[in-house]
């Protein structure tokens, strides 16, 4: 029984299939991106305790990593 893919994750799967290219191969190339394009930082430190421009970019920018390594992840579990 396979189960159905995210819209975001058959995006990716269909742009891949007309260059015969594994699965496997995708979500290893989108982990590699995540890495280089976003590599997983701490958050900046606060010096208040309200969250800063530079934590709500942080944070942006981890949101968009876990994004890619999560289709990852669901093109290795498929």
């Amino acid at each position: 029984m396979t189960k159905e893919l995210s819209p975001a994750a058959e995006a990716v799967l269909d742009a891949a299939l007309p260059h015969m290219v594994h699965r496997y191969s995708v979500a290893a190339a989108l982990r590699a991106a995540a890495d280089q394009v976003v590599p997983l930082q701490l958050p900046p430190e606060l010096d208040t305790q309200r969250p800063t421009v530079a934590w709500h970019a942080w944070d942006a920018e981890q949101r968009a990593r876990f994004a890619l390594l999560a289709i990852a992840t669901e093109l290795e579990a498929q």
